[in-house]
């Protein structure tokens, strides 16, 4: 890192105000900089102690705020194709990630994780695996936790899992996991990243710093992914739901293996986890193969799986009402990932979806309805695209509604005793709620009033 005196960190959210702390507290200034100008300046200052040394820019930025800055910390939120992104490519001042600011100053071990979809469930799991083992362990990233906020607490000694997001890879330098793993790559966030080929591009950027003796766990399924592992400098460790790897981790019919060197482990019978689809069984076998990959022994493995529960807003059983289950799916923000909750439903499914358009597509997720899905309820900017793409594939069981609690209550008037009621709305949450949390609080909160 250059000995900045100065540093703008761009975006005054949470991983903003880390990014500013962390920063103060090794040494140096920062102008927190946020290109909303009705931000309450007062507000964004009283984040802060009095004695440090920063300052708070909002609006409009100019060549001249920059003198003395000599680096930029932006937010994952923040497009690089935002205006003030170019008056700092002007002023030649380097644009750097809040988990590239965190490597530089993080000691110890650090698992990385991306993908499209499963990263939290991954990213928790490994985490809990490392804590039954490990000492210090801080489960950081796009799972809730910014990196920053922990980078100065880790020692040599501690372990870091790490939940990373494309949009922290864009501005990565030498960010360089010990341990890193891309669990698939399907469409999504294309409004940002405008072509699927820069945005695979962007999500194998984790492995770019990787050194021989450090691993890349991958999806053989993924047919990019398969052929990524043959370009590594790492060594590629694969997992697969579909096909018995020779090498690797997969499944031999209910039982999560691991084939090595000719020998055979086995690690788990599914029926002994506590959690749903086999998208689940794939976040497992990802979580199994990073932590054995960190040193973990195989016990402690397989006692830790066993004892992990869904994540929040991630298939998360929420209640059971009139013999109708409601499930929590807030996280399921793109149709990939949605089509694997709809998987995961035992039986008949009233589906609450729509949200925020990110260009998605939605055909391959309606394809999935066919013999589960009875009714959809949709909400928010895309209900229109969406009730189109249903109608197209001959799907006319559509209602719209205007919240959340009018959803709810649709869908309760509809289920039969027996089914299932899930909210996977195959959209991001913007525009209706500030994030997927809020979404899955506010429908949790509906459900339980029902």
């Amino acid at each position: 890192m250059i000995m900045a005196q100065k540093i703008l960190v761009a975006g005054s959210g949470k991983s903003g105000i880390a990014a500013s702390k962390l920063i103060l507290e090794t040494g140096n200034e920062v102008i927190l900089y946020d290109s909303n100008a009705a931000l309450d300046r007062d507000a964004l200052g009283s984040r802060f102690e009095g004695k440090d040394k920063i300052e708070i820019l909002l609006g409009e930025l100019k060549k001249e705020d920059l003198k003395e800055v000599s680096l930029c910390v932006i937010s994952p939120g923040i497009s690089l194709e935002a205006p003030f992104v170019s008056v700092l490519k002007e002023a030649e001042i380097p644009v750097w990630s809040e988990i590239q600011l965190a490597f530089h100053h993080a000691k110890g071990r650090l698992a990385a994780i991306t993908g499209t979809n499963g990263k939290t469930t991954t990213t928790a799991l490994t985490g809990a695996i490392m804590k039954a083992y490990y000492d210090q362990v801080f489960v950081v990233g796009n799972i809730g936790i910014p990196y920053t906020e922990e980078a100065l607490k880790t020692t040599a000694e501690s372990v870091t899992v790490a939940e990373i997001s494309s949009f922290q890879l864009e501005t990565i330098t030498d960010f360089r996991p010990d341990v890193s793993a891309v669990l698939n790559i399907t469409p999504d966030h294309l409004d940002r990243h405008k072509t699927m080929e820069c945005y695979i591009k962007v999500k194998e950027g984790i492995a770019s710093n990787q050194r021989e003796q450090d691993s890349c766990v991958l999806n053989y399924d993924d047919p990019v992914l398969r052929e990524f592992g043959k370009t590594l400098k790492p060594r590629a460790v694969y997992f697969s739901s579909t096909q018995l790897l020779e090498e690797g981790y997969c499944m031999d019919g209910d039982l999560i293996i691991c084939n090595h060197g000719g020998e055979r482990t086995e690690i788990v019978n599914i029926h002994d986890l506590q959690l749903l689809g086999r998208h689940n069984y794939e976040n497992v076998m990802a979580a199994v193969a990073v932590s054995a990959e960190m040193g973990v022994p195989l016990e402690v493995i397989q006692r830790a799986v066993c004892e992990f529960k869904a994540v929040e807003h991630r298939i998360e059983f929420v209640a059971e009402k009139a013999g109708v289950k409601y499930y929590n799916d807030s996280k399921g923000t793109n149709p990939d990932a949605a089509i694997q909750a709809i998987k995961a439903m035992p039986g008949p499914t009233i589906l609450i979806a729509g949200g925020y358009d990110k260009n998605s597509e939605y055909d391959s997720w309606i394809k999935s309805f066919e013999g589960k899905v009875r009714y959809m309820v949709l909400l928010g900017q895309t209900r229109e695209k969406i009730a189109e793409c249903a109608a197209r594939h001959g799907f006319d069981n559509v209602m719209y509604a205007e919240d959340m609690q009018e959803a709810v209550k649709v869908c309760a008037s509809y289920a039969n005793m027996g089914d299932y009621v899930l909210l996977s709305p195959a959209c991001a949450s913007w525009g209706m709620f500030k994030d997927y949390e809020q979404r899955g609080e506010i429908f949790k909160e509906c459900v339980q009033k029902l």
